[in-house]
């Protein structure tokens, strides 16, 4: 066999060779790629994503898109040549499995996070809106979970109202973790609350709880490999009333990062006139009770799925402005925001065709 023959049969079986490696090769990443993007201001499976009752609502128009983004699952084994075609897509990103699943997390211990964040992403838009219009809420701190084997399992229970702890009266979940820090791991701590089943009772009859308990849990220390500190076992969180009922009805989603766009849908259903004047708009981003707008994961993905349906303005939580800049979608105009009264502002200018003044985002 000619030399040159027996080279290139040598090199075309090493190509093959590699390529088999490739295909059966598994590596540690996991692919992101932009997913659904849903007006939050229409229908959705043949509902309206915001389903307002007890309160007067007006028409809307135009977008005011939530995004997101579609990942590998957790027991998805990404090969090398999947992640080597993932790198060099544009509208796709391979990252590090355990960005999307640290910690050995499960696919179905993803899902139940995920869930919980989306629920209380939900109930923040709420009163974040309705604060914006001046409605009252009623809120109150509540026991969120309780970690199996603590010393706080059997003692405390999810939906739980915590009025105090050592007699301290708490407004916020950040006090209970800060009263009990207060002690050394081994103290007792004493928590006043109202039970969970005493508060539906009192919600569904429409009246003020009138039973409260008292209840001793001793301390332990913490193993989260911080420092060292007194706990017992819980995370608080908030709970509201609403002088009215506001749904979100969208299945199949998860996290927190539509939070800025539930609210200004419910904000653009209870007041009168458009709130986008008939642009299309969507965005991204968490948001607290006070309106703050917090970052998101997977920027890159949620533009480009934005811009793909037709989006001409994307608002963007300002942590993630300058990710979202290096790369964005010809012909999407990036607002950078940090509050609801941010992306309000921003509205104006758009429906009004003033937006040489839009804060936009920039790569530096």
């Amino acid at each position: 066999m000619p030399r040159r023959t027996a080279t290139m049969l040598a090199s075309t079986l090493m190509l093959i060779a590699l390529l088999c490696a490739g295909v059966f090769l598994p590596v540690p990443y996991s692919e992101m790629s932009p997913g659904p993007t849903v007006n939050t201001l229409g229908d959705h499976d043949g509902e309206p994503v915001l389903h307002i009752a007890g309160r007067r609502t007006y028409p809307t128009d135009g977008h005011l898109n939530m995004t997101t983004v579609r990942v590998t699952s957790a027991d998805y084994r990404m090969n090398l040549v999947e992640a080597v075609y993932g790198w060099l897509a544009h509208d796709n990103k391979v990252v590090p499995r355990e960005t999307l699943y640290p910690d050995g997390k499960t696919e179905e211990e993803s899902t139940q996070e995920n869930a919980e964040e989306f629920s209380q992403s939900q109930e923040s838009a709420k009163v974040a809106a309705l604060k914006e219009l001046d409605v009252p809420v009623k809120s109150w701190v509540i026991v969120s979970t309780v970690v199996k084997g603590s010393p706080a399992e059997d003692k405390l229970h999810a939906g739980d109202v915590i009025k105090a702890v050592d007699g301290t009266t708490v407004k916020e979940p950040a006090e209970v973790a800060e009263l009990v820090t207060e002690h050394k791991p081994g103290q007792d701590v004493v928590f006043t609350i109202v039970p969970a089943k005493e508060q539906a009772a009192a919600e569904k009859q429409n009246r003020t709880p009138t039973r409260t308990e008292k209840i001793t849990i001793t301390t332990t220390t913490s193993e989260d490999g911080g420092e060292e500190r007194a706990i017992v076992g819980i995370s608080a969180g908030t709970d509201h009333t609403f002088p009215f009922t506001v749904d979100i009805k969208l299945a199949d989603v998860g996290g927190p990062s539509a939070g800025l766009m539930f609210a200004l849908g419910i904000y653009d259903k209870l007041t009168p006139g458009s709130l986008t004047g008939g642009a299309f708009v969507a965005g991204t981003g968490t948001i607290d009770d006070n309106g703050k707008v917090g970052p998101i994961g997977g920027i890159e993905m949620k533009t480009v799925g934005a811009r793909g349906k037709g989006a001409q303005y994307f608002l963007t939580p300002a942590d993630n402005c300058a990710s979202a800049a290096k790369d964005t979608p010809e012909g999407l105009t990036l607002v950078k925001v940090n509050t609801i009264d941010d992306a309000l502002g921003a509205l104006k200018d758009i429906r009004s065709g003033d937006t040489a003044d839009l804060p936009k985002c920039t790569a530096s």
